[in-house]
């Protein structure tokens, strides 16, 4: 077969698979899972031949027209060029993973079937992103990723948290992607096309009219499909889903959406110095933010979350400064350990028995007793941390790097104010992320919680994923010097002065917490049982609660007790609070948003039942009083109606005879 033919089952086949296993759902379900499996697993591999076939030379582009429509036209078109094919290979190694995970995690859920295959066709429309040559395609893939998360995120639909949680999602990325789509029609009018090779070739010979306009209304979309400030906001939400579909989501899909998108599109808005100086501001308080954030996190899932935020932060950083390359590097270092933090924790549920148990804080005993989510999560922990040699060192440097050429003046794509805020953001957020990666690693298996019950080993179909995933997470960031060619030929080599800067300040920040824990911990320790520990600047209800866990029993000492040693509580001080809650934005926005648009549908509906509708009952009232008059006056009586007539006469004469009295009368 063709490049080009193989290209086009990628996603194909997980659609496929989508469609068999909800129409076999419920007629053949031993057919679910291997429907949900090979063909995500046969995606893969074709997606790592087309990756060997592409070999990181020039761009392989293949197209039909799809319909007329009379102005530009839309086309069925694939762009394979190095990054596509990358970011596809790890899209379907993700996946894969996902979906042998879920048959075990989700192994007695009745909503298996439907889930399996939403899976795979939010699997399908990412691959049809990453291959689509037409942005009217892609748009399509873009959004039926929308609609997918929307359901798997509301998969246990019968709590509020996940229904709010999908309806929130929802609502904020449509929220983005309205001006996208406007952004979108705007590009193409100025271009003249869809097709991505027409619309670089266009901005490469001066064709575009209006490059920040289009920029920041295609911004706003990124924003929101790869929860960038403002409109982050729904991804921690998104906790309330399974376990599997954060990985999927945060990993490989979804988020990585908006990043990918600019990166295929970065010389459009590397024709607005101002759109990247805007992109560069909104990265640097996304990583600043989120890591505070993440830094007060009691539910392992939300730390994740906010890192997954920061961390699609420092690839939007990378774009601002133009290096598409250091971006897409970490977006897929990223996907390979962050995949593997999401699966361990669902582990650490799993081992509990419950999808409740995602507090910190109330975990005790698990190192020993989940052996491989413990060491797997350790190295994804420290490439988060981008300690070296892991992934995480070599595609956080490559952003350090490019974003100190830029502040130089050494590279001459972005403004250099773009590149001083993304550097000394970059410095700040890798402080803050070694910080809330040795938080979670102390509290999640140091800490003192009431140790969950034992449900036995946990199933070899979740254990062995995460060693498959360690693998790139240990030594993707080796093959720096190999992968060049796929990177445009774009080098990746950390500098000294990065590489120290940033491992001195990943150092400090992890031994400042740990130092912190262990203050905390022998503190813990000489308060005697029954003692609350907070600290003073904590929230009253919140001391209040712990007061009513300790009245029967001290930390640790009762199932569900929790473990007062939090670093994150220490370090934070009176910032907690407030961190805790992400600062109040959800709030912030129900006051300016929420309310108003809930205030006014309050007004309308009112004036709809007592003015308008008073018309309508006026006008219907009216009629029905008519009719009734006009009834009565039938009756069927000769008699009645021959009076009627005589007095109708004896009327109209005397009314004659005044008129004709004061006619003559003046």
């Amino acid at each position: 077969m063709t490049t080009t033919t193989l290209a086009v089952l990628v996603p194909l086949l997980p659609f496929l698979g989508a469609a068999a296993g909800l129409l076999l759902g419920r007629t053949a379900p031993g057919y679910v899972r291997p429907l949900a499996i090979l063909p995500t697993l046969a995606a893969a591999v074709i997606a790592v031949v087309v990756a060997a076939r592409q070999g990181g030379g020039p761009a392989i582009d293949a197209s039909t027209r799809l319909t007329p429509t009379g102005s530009v036209p839309i086309d069925l078109a694939l762009h394979l060029d190095g990054f596509a094919v990358l970011v596809a290979v790890l899209v379907g190694l993700v996946a894969t993973c996902v979906q042998i995970y879920s048959t075990a995690y989700l192994r007695h859920d009745p909503r298996y079937p439907s889930y399996a295959a939403l899976v795979s066709l939010f699997t399908s429309a990412m691959l049809l992103v990453v291959y689509s040559g037409d942005l009217m395609v892609l748009l399509v893939g873009w959004e039926v990723m929308g609609i997918c998360s929307y359901f798997l995120v509301g998969h246990y639909w019968e709590t509020p948290e996940a229904r709010a949680a999908s309806l929130k999602a929802f609502l904020v990325t449509k929220l983005g992607d309205v001006p996208f789509l406007i952004g979108l029609f705007a590009l193409a009018a100025d271009t003249g096309t869809f097709r991505i090779t027409g619309i670089l070739g266009a901005v490469a010979h001066g064709g575009l009219d209006h490059p920040t306009l289009i920029a920041l209304l295609l911004l706003a979309g990124v924003a929101g499909k790869s929860a960038q400030f403002p409109l982050h906001t729904w991804l921690p939400d998104a906790m309330a889903g399974p376990t599997p579909v954060s990985a999927l989501i945060h990993a490989a899909t979804m988020v990585a959406a908006g990043i990918y998108f600019v990166a295929r599109l970065l010389p459009v808005f590397a024709e607005s110095g101002a759109a990247l100086v805007v992109l560069a501001v909104m990265a640097a308080v996304t990583m600043i933010g989120s890591g505070l954030a993440a830094l007060a996190q009691d539910d392992i899932k939300r730390v994740l979350a906010y890192s997954t935020i920061g961390q699609l932060g420092y690839m939007s950083g990378a774009l601002a400064v133009g290096d598409r390359g250091a971006a897409v590097f970490h977006l897929l270092s990223h996907g390979a350990f962050k995949a593997v933090l999401f699966l361990a924790a669902g582990v650490v549920i799993h081992a509990a028995g419950t999808n409740s148990l995602t507090a910190m804080s109330r975990m005790g005993g698990l190192a020993k007793r989940i052996p491989d989510a413990y060491w797997t999560m350790t190295v994804a922990l420290l490439a988060l941390a981008a300690i070296p040699p892991f992934a995480g060192f070599f595609s956080k440097e490559a952003i350090l790097v490019a974003a100190e050429h830029t502040a130089l003046g050494e590279r001459h794509v972005a403004p250099a104010a773009a590149g001083w805020t993304v550097l000394v953001a970059g410095l700040l957020a890798a402080v803050l992320t070694a910080a809330y990666a040795t938080r979670l690693w102390l509290l999640a298996f140091r800490g003192r919680g009431a140790e969950a019950p034992d449900h036995g080993r946990q199933p070899v179909a979740m254990t062995a994923v995460l060693w498959v995933l360690a693998i790139p997470t240990i030594g993707f960031g080796l093959t720096v010097g190999v992968i060049t060619d796929w990177f445009d030929g774009h080098s990746l080599t950390p500098s000294v002065t990065t590489a120290v800067l940033s491992t001195g300040v990943g150092l400090v920040g992890g031994l400042v917490t740990y130092g912190a824990w262990r203050h905390t911990t022998a503190l813990a320790a000489r308060t005697p049982a029954g003692a609350v520990v907070a600290h003073p600047d904590a929230e009253p209800a919140l001391i209040e609660a712990e007061a009513m866990t300790h009245h029967t029993a001290g930390y640790g000492d009762t199932p569900g007790s929790p473990d007062p040693a939090d670093p994150g509580r220490l370090l934070l001080g009176p910032l907690h609070r407030h961190a805790a809650t992400g600062f109040h934005l959800d709030a912030l926005y129900a006051t300016l948003f929420v309310r108003p648009v809930q205030a006014a549908a309050r007004l309308v509906s009112f004036l709809d039942r007592e003015v308008v509708d008073t018309y309508v009952r006026g006008a219907g009232t009216g009629a029905r009083w008519l009719g009734n008059a006009v009834r009565r006056a039938q009756t069927g009586n000769v008699q009645t109606y021959l009076s009627a007539l005589l007095a109708g006469s004896l009327v109209l004469a005397i009314a004659a005879v005044v008129f004709a009295n004061i006619n003559a009368g003046s």
